[in-house]
């Protein structure tokens, strides 16, 4: 929530500093405003009255003598005329400019009686409104110009700034005052020995002269590796929360550009401005983006990539012993980093973070469900069991997705059942109720997940079945969800082999019950082909070609379409080939004979999951025992092995 708050607090900044694409669109709509509303003003103060008839001065020297006017009001060279009629009327004439109102009536042959007989007021061609009838017509347009040359002006302005700033650095700061960003261990499940080594960096920034005194100098640059959603940045942001110094975020990306030079400007105002703010930290996510090895022509040979490269090796050679600013860095691809990075007094410390254990699942899960009402029947250990494999961040996802379902049924708590249906969500999709089988597909289906379990439950190194579904998740048109009883961290060949032909069940179901294969099976082939071939060219399981590792982690390096770079010759390619054929040939015999000896059994399963679509483990340990097969336990799985 924290990492959500800070990137939405960072997209605002950038929000307000971004021009708007429509800047002169608006100056000038801006303008147009301002005009007509002078111009509204204007109208209203000099137009004229409606009520008001224009007539000539003889007319009105004719209705003073006649004695029908009450009153002559004099504005400059106009006379507004007042009746004594019960219209009150009032009618409008220009005087004589070169006389006033006394000699243009007696010119007129108006005598002085007469003219006494009438009151007459003289306003004065003077105050605010006359000057501004009178300005007006002539400033309205030149405000409007100036105000649209100050607008341009500004977006030009705005502009240059943003060139200038064009080499400054993009890091998200974070300081040490910042209670609402504060991240620490405490906030971190799991990952204990990280925390470990991480807690020296902690107690170096909080007191540094522990170590200086003794000679010790603390790493400048710590490596964060580990699987995608391991909490690498959040254990970061742990490390600068427990020192209280500032945290300067930022991502590998950012600082490439297509000009050249500008990455390696940024990586300089980076590293000025944490200095300047320490003690602090300075994060780079992802470093792979600028860090990953030179001169191989792999990545696009990017000159902007080796020269923001360069200045990164070069800050961080620069270092004093006691100064107070620690580099941390994240990546998943540790094996493609540049050998400068890595070499004493650079990233010479290496944190591994693993995916968490069932215990560590266990805390995490805990601190997801802070703030979401449970029902009484959530067991949060169930749900750590059935997610081997499952990062911080799929909890957080499984979590998330649980709230959401129960929200979707508008119920006020999350229930088991939430959870439970939130785990296949995240490792399958969503379920597709609309993707209908006909029912010969359903009987197929049906057939080949049952052919699944019932090879995981014979075979001794298979993983025991938890769930078996024909409704459609994702691409999948039915699942069966294997899941070890304990986390392991290595697979054995036997627990290799048993699980190819677990996977070749579904196809050797297809092939017994229906003489006939659907495209069913085919992700079943691909994956149990891909594992075949890595016992014999990464793990050295096969007996031919015996202790060799002929492919790297990565797998082989692709250098042009359809040009692969081989390590080995055409004979050792025709070795592995046929090792590998050999390997799902015996998978595919073992799967076989498992199915026609328990063929009683394999239709209870399909059956059943014809009638009900989903079977959960109990129920299908049920129908397993009923036919003579038991289940495995904990005990039998550890002294198997």
């Amino acid at each position: 929530m924290n990492n959500q708050q800070n990137n939405d607090n960072n997209q605002e900044n950038k929000e307000k500093k971004k021009p708007s694409k429509f800047g002169l669109l608006n100056s000038i709509s801006i303008g147009l405003l301002i005009l007509l509303i002078v111009s509204g003003i204007y109208s209203a103060i000099a137009s004229e009255n409606k009520n008001t008839i224009k007539i000539n001065l003889s007319e009105l020297v004719s209705d003073v003598g006649a004695g029908n006017v009450t009153s002559i009001t004099v504005k400059g060279d106009t006379l507004t005329a007042t009746y004594n009629d019960e219209k009150k009327t009032i009618k409008e004439t220009n005087k004589e400019s070169d006389s006033s109102v006394t000699e243009t009536f007696s010119r007129y042959g108006l005598t002085p009686e007469k003219l006494n007989a009438v009151k007459i007021n003289v306003e004065g061609p003077s105050g605010f409104l006359f000057w501004f009838v009178q300005i007006t017509p002539f400033l309205a347009p030149l405000l409007f110009i100036i105000l649209i040359i100050w607008f341009l002006s500004r977006q030009v302005k705005g502009a240059g700034m943003q060139a200038f700033s064009f080499g400054q650095s993009k890091a998200r700061i974070t300081l040490p005052d910042d209670k609402k960003q504060k991240v620490t261990f405490k906030d971190v499940a799991g990952a204990k020995e990280a925390k470990q080594e991480l807690a020296e960096i902690v107690d170096f920034l909080k007191n540094p002269k522990k170590f200086l005194e003794i000679g010790a100098v603390i790493p400048k640059g710590i490596l964060l590796m580990g699987a995608p959603g391991t909490g690498k940045t959040l254990l970061a942001r742990a490390v600068a929360g427990e020192a209280n110094v500032a945290f300067f975020a930022i991502s590998g990306s950012e600082f490439v550009e297509m000009f050249v030079g500008v990455g390696a400007s940024r990586v300089r105002d980076l590293f000025k401005m944490a200095k300047e703010a320490a003690p602090a930290i300075i994060f780079v996510d992802e470093i792979d983006a600028v860090g990953r090895v030179r001169g191989t022509g792999v990545g696009g040979g990017n000159d902007e990539r080796e020269q923001t490269l360069n200045q990164i090796l070069v800050e961080m050679d620069g270092f004093e012993p006691n100064e107070k600013v620690i580099v941390m860095a994240a990546t998943n691809r540790p094996d493609v980093l540049d050998p400068a990075l890595l070499r004493p007094g650079r990233f010479d410390r290496r944190v591994t973070i693993d995916l968490p254990d069932r215990n560590d699942r266990e805390e995490i899960l805990k601190i997801h469900s802070t703030k979401k009402p449970f029902a009484e029947d959530v067991g949060l250990r169930v749900i750590a069991e059935r997610t081997p494999g499952f990062s911080g961040a799929d909890l957080y996802s499984l979590m998330n997705e649980g709230a959401i379902l129960a929200a979707r049924e508008n119920r006020t708590k999350i229930s088991q059942y939430d959870l439970i249906r939130a785990i296949e969500k995240v490792m399958l999709g969503p379920e597709r109720k609309s993707h209908l089988l006909s029912k010969k597909e359903k009987e197929i289906t049906a057939y080949h997940e049952a052919g699944h379990a019932l090879v995981s439950s014979l075979l001794p190194f298979a993983d025991p079945v938890h769930k078996i579904s024909i409704i459609s998740r994702g691409r999948a048109a039915g699942y069966t969800l294997h899941l070890p009883l304990e986390d392991r961290k290595m697979q054995s060949k036997k627990e290799f082999l048993d699980d190819i032909a677990v996977s070749l069940g579904g196809y050797v179901v297809e092939k017994i019950m229906f003489n006939d294969v659907t495209t069913g099976p085919s992700n079943d082939l691909q994956v149990s082909t891909a594992l075949a071939r890595d016992m014999v060219t990464k793990y050295g399981m096969s007996e031919k070609i015996g202790v060799l590792a002929l492919e790297n982690s990565g797998g082989r390096a692709m250098f042009g379409k359809g040009i692969e770079d081989k390590e080995y010759s055409e004979k050792i390619g025709a070795d592995i080939d046929s090792e590998v054929a050999r390997i799902m040939r015996e998978a595919y015999d073992k799967a076989e004979d498992a199915i026609n000896k328990n063929r009683p059994a394999l239709d209870a399963i399909a059956k059943r999951l014809i009638e009900i679509e989903n079977l959960e483990r109990d129920e299908y340990e049920s129908i397993i025992i009923a036919h003579g097969i038991q289940p495995k336990k904990k005990l039998d799985i550890e002294h198997q092995i």
